[in-house]
């Protein structure tokens, strides 16, 4: 039901070969990493973050992408008294713009049925993940509520950043495809509610939304907009597959404990290396649609280059999953209509409602604990499968316009 890691690649692949051919170059400024100190040491994670803000408008973090002890950090780093105080937006993957009008009246205290405030997160074009996130189904009513005791001019905003999409319009893939640009689509809502009028925002998105210089095409949403408005994002991401489990994080002094705790990537050792030691390149296509990595090798660029900071959680030994809450398990229309998008969207999954039920105990309440998934080379079979995807957009566009 989830976007599981071990799927990521190829999706990133399927949803993105529309997008454009060409790989983005962008350069991350210098002055973005002017702050990092010549010998990067672990600091508590949740002073940082929040520190951050002091020099960077933006500061954007992973959120519920199926790891629960991000989710767990950031649930707690909402609920510290300075948080209010420094950041005036949280700016959302798991938000349908759509709805932002509904958003706005219930993050604001106001009488808004629960059951129309979720279609915020569920109905998103990554409705796979977003639609099953415990995480977001705590995180609005957690706002609404900090929202109450806070004074007028402190209130948070949370802002939806995913396409306008009404799936009750969809009825094939090809009605899917002007909602394809997600990067383009969150790049425009960070500039025109949070970056154009000064505001600090918490950007809660994966990883591949907002590595500096990255992505396919016109590049990820960062990159895009970074090109306006230079150096006022400060990127934290987790250490993906690379095991740290030997690594001197763990003997860190900090009040409270040694972990969760982050560490500037600029003037690191881990900063220094390169990207595929920390996680395999998802896939993209060329204008001809070969398929390419997204991230290709590239000696020049460093991991320094992509992102700021490593969050680092404590041992990778059981990372835990996020489970899925009953009470979308338990909304039988809700999880027809998911495996209705599920097959126009072309994900492999269940078929039946009793499948999905039988894929929910075996993947979720069996196995509280994800392992991460090995880096392998990607099939043949589906390299195929996403170049033909490619072939048969550009004829339908190509019949589209005669």
């Amino acid at each position: 039901m989830r976007s599981h890691r071990r799927y990521a690649l190829v999706l990133f692949a399927l949803t993105l070969n529309s997008l454009g051919p060409r790989f983005c170059t962008a350069q991350v400024p210098a002055n973005s990493i002017s702050k990092d100190t010549q010998d990067a040491r672990p600091e508590p994670a949740i002073p940082a973050i929040i520190k951050a803000f002091e020099t960077f408008e933006v500061v954007a973090m992973p959120a519920a992408h199926d790891e629960k002890d991000i989710d767990d950090l950031i649930l707690s780093l909402l609920r510290d008294p300075r948080f209010p105080a420094s950041v005036n937006d949280i700016v959302v993957e798991c938000g349908n713009m759509r709805y932002q009008t509904i958003l706005d009246s219930y993050i604001a205290g106001g009488n808004v049925p629960f059951a129309e405030v979720e279609r915020v997160w569920r109905d998103t074009t990554v409705f796979q993940m977003c639609g099953a996130s415990a995480f977001y189904q705590q995180l609005f009513p957690l706002v609404r509520s900090l929202n109450r005791h806070l004074p007028a001019i402190r209130r948070m905003r949370v802002v939806a950043a995913d396409p306008p999409i009404d799936w009750s319009k969809i009825r094939s893939y090809d009605d899917l495809r002007p909602f394809f640009d997600r990067d383009g689509n969150i790049a425009s809502v960070m500039e025109e509610e949070v970056l154009s009028r000064h505001r600090k925002a918490l950007m809660l998105f994966g990883t591949m939304h907002l590595m500096h210089g990255g992505g396919p095409g016109q590049g990820n949403a960062v990159t895009r907009y970074e090109r306006r408005y230079p150096g006022r994002t400060f990127v934290i991401s987790e250490f993906w597959d690379h095991d740290v489990s030997n690594e001197p994080l763990e003997s860190m002094s900090a009040p409270g404990g040694v972990w969760p705790s982050l560490l500037r990537a600029r003037n690191s050792r881990f900063g220094s290396l390169s990207l595929d030691a920390f996680m395999q390149s998802p896939l993209t296509t060329d204008e001809d649609c070969n398929v390419r990595e997204a991230f290709p090798a590239d000696p020049l660029k460093t991991v320094a280059d992509r992102i700021d900071a490593f969050l680092y959680l404590g041992p990778q030994n059981a990372p835990l999953k996020e489970p899925l809450p009953a009470s979308i398990a338990l909304d039988r229309s809700y999880m027809s209509e998911s495996l209705r998008r599920m097959k126009l969207v072309g994900m492999p999954g269940p078929s039946t409602l009793d499948e999905l039920d039988a894929q929910i105990v075996a993947g979720g309440a069996e196995e509280p604990t994800a392992a991460p998934p090995p880096h392998h080379s990607i099939s043949a079979e589906v390299k195929a499968r996403i170049r033909q995807s490619c072939l048969s957009a550009k004829q339908t566009s190509a019949n589209t316009a005669k």
